[in-house]
C-alpha cells in the first residue's frame, strides 16, 4: 500500500483497540443510533445502519447492545439527541486531519477538539480547509494468511472494485462508495476472511514521515484525538514506513 495513510489500519498494530473496547462500544452504539434515526431500524432497507451494525459485530459488540442502540434510534427507547459534525485541521509535522464526530453539544466538542489540535502545535481549520485532499472510498481489509492473492484480486475486480494492495499481514481493498456493498458481498461469498469494512476518507496526497520522533508525535496525537468520547473516525495524510510502525507497535505492546 502507498504508506500507512489510514489511522484505523495502525490501531490494531499498536494494540490500542482491546484496551479501549468499552469506549469503542459506546461510539459504535452512537453510530448505530443515528443511522436508525435517519433511515429506520431495518438494516436490509437502511444501508448506513447495516454498515454500522457490521462494524459493531466485527468489534464483537454484544447483540443486546446493538439492539438497544437501534431501538434508541427508532424511538422505542429514549436516547440522546446527536448531530454529525466534521472538523478539519493540521496536526504535528503539517499532517492534514479530518475528524468525524457525533455530539450532543456542538460548542463543547468544538472547543475540546480545537484544544487537542493546539496542544500538539497544530491548528483547527475552517470547513473545506483540508477536506479537499480526501475522498470517500469503500475500504475492506482481508486477513492475508492463507489467501490466494490472484483469486482475491479477480473477485474484487469482477465485483467492481478499484484496487487491491498488500499491507503487512492484510489485503487492503478499495472501491467507490457505490460499489462497496457489492464488492464486500463478493469477498464474503468466496469465503475470504474480512477483518474490517467501512466507507472511509482516503487522502489523495501524503506527507512522508521518516523520523521516529515525528512518527510518535503523529500517532500519539491521533490516539488522543480518537480517544475523545465524541470522535467517530479520524483520517490523516501521513506515510510512515512499515519498519517504523512495527518498531513503535512493538514498544507499545512490550
Amino acid at each position: 500500500m502507498s504508506g500507512h495513510s489510514h489511522w484505523s489500519g495502525i490501531k490494531h498494530r499498536k494494540g490500542v483497540v482491546d484496551a479501549r473496547r468499552g469506549k469503542l462500544f459506546s461510539k459504535l452504539a452512537r453510530h448505530i443510533t443515528l443511522a436508525a434515526r435517519k433511515g429506520g431500524g431495518d438494516p436490509d432497507m437502511n444501508l448506513p445502519l447495516r454498515y454500522a451494525i457490521d462494524r459493531a459485530r466485527a468489534a464483537h459488540m454484544p447483540k443486546d447492545s446493538i439492539d438497544k442502540a437501534v431501538k434508541k434510534g427508532t424511538g422505542e427507547i429514549e436516547g440522546e439527541h446527536l448531530e454529525e459534525v466534521v472538523y478539519e485541521g493540521v496536526g504535528p509535522e503539517g499532517v492534514q486531519v479530518v475528524v468525524d464526530v457525533l455530539t450532543d453539544n456542538r460548542n463543547r466538542t468544538a472547543a475540546e477538539i480545537r484544544k487537542l489540535f493546539e496542544r500538539c502545535g497544530g491548528k483547527m481549520g475552517t470547513p473545506g480547509s483540508v477536506a479537499w485532499n480526501f475522498e470517500l472510498k469503500g475500504r475492506v481489509t482481508v486477513e492475508g494468511k492463507g489467501v490466494d492473492e490472484d483469486q482475491l484480486i479477480e473477485v474484487v475486480l469482477e465485483g467492481g472494485g478499484e484496487d487491491v494492495q498488500r499491507d503487512a499481514d492484510l489485503y487492503d481493498v478499495r472501491t467507490s462508495p457505490a460499489d462497496f456493498e457489492g464488492v464486500k458481498r463478493a469477498i464474503e461469498a468466496k469465503g475470504f476472511p474480512i477483518k474490517t469494512s467501512e466507507i472511509a476518507r482516503i487522502p489523495k496526497n501524503l506527507v512522508p514521515i521518516s523520523q521516529e520522533k515525528a512518527a510518535r508525535r503523529i500517532l500519539d496525537f491521533l490516539g488522543e484525538m480518537e480517544d475523545h468520547d465524541d470522535v467517530q473516525t479520524v483520517a490523516a495524510n501521513f506515510d510512515i514506513p512499515d519498519e517504523l510502525i512495527d518498531r513503535i507497535a512493538a514498544e507499545s505492546s512490550g
